[in-house]
């Protein structure tokens, strides 16, 4: 299915990142997908028109109420540091999260995906601070740790430590793997 841009988001969205540009592929279209702190639903848009349903998810909506009359998108408003996980094991065939980090989410997501889901994570880490916010430890990610976090639990087909220019200079993390039989 094709999803037409609205107006609004070809405006000011921001354009999707390359990484989950690379890896979206990975997830047979027509899948059901997670996008987990949609924000603005950058990713959210990306997502439907690469041929996902997309579930996208956050604590303000405000910026996805448009997307939410799109037939391949549904949006739901929830605190997710506060709320109860509210998902079924193996409901998605891909998650994605980008710019947000809740450690104690983890054993949610890998139990969220599906056998051979792939998940799509990509957010701020330890050197950031020197970019800008976030700049508290607690919201960036140590060396290494989305591999020592995951590894265990998924193929990994990406995995990046880098500073990155676009959409803003920062410091990233990134892994992108597939689910393997529990």
């Amino acid at each position: 299915m094709i999803v037409s841009i609205p107006e609004y988001a070809s405006s000011c969205m921001l354009p999707p990142s390359e990484w989950v540009v690379r890896w979206v592929p990975q997830i047979a279209p027509g899948s059901r997908v997670l996008d987990l702190a949609a924000g603005s639903g950058r990713h959210t848009l990306f997502l439907a028109e690469a041929g996902l349903e997309v579930c996208a998810v956050d604590k303000d909506i405000s910026a996805l109420t448009e997307l939410n009359g799109l037939d391949a998108v549904s949006v739901l408003e929830y605190d997710l540091e506060q709320g109860v996980w509210s998902f079924e094991p193996g409901e998605f065939a891909g998650i994605v999260v980008t710019n947000y980090l809740h450690r104690p989410l983890f054993p949610n997501l890998l139990e969220a995906l599906a056998e051979e889901g792939v998940l799509i994570y990509e957010t701020f880490a330890v050197g950031n601070e020197v970019y800008g916010k976030p700049s508290n430890p607690d919201f960036l990610l140590q060396p290494g740790e989305l591999l020592q976090v995951f590894g265990d639990r998924l193929r990994i087909l990406g995995f990046e430590e880098k500073i990155v220019n676009l959409p803003k200079p920062a410091k990233v993390q990134r892994i992108c793997g597939v689910l393997t039989a529990k």
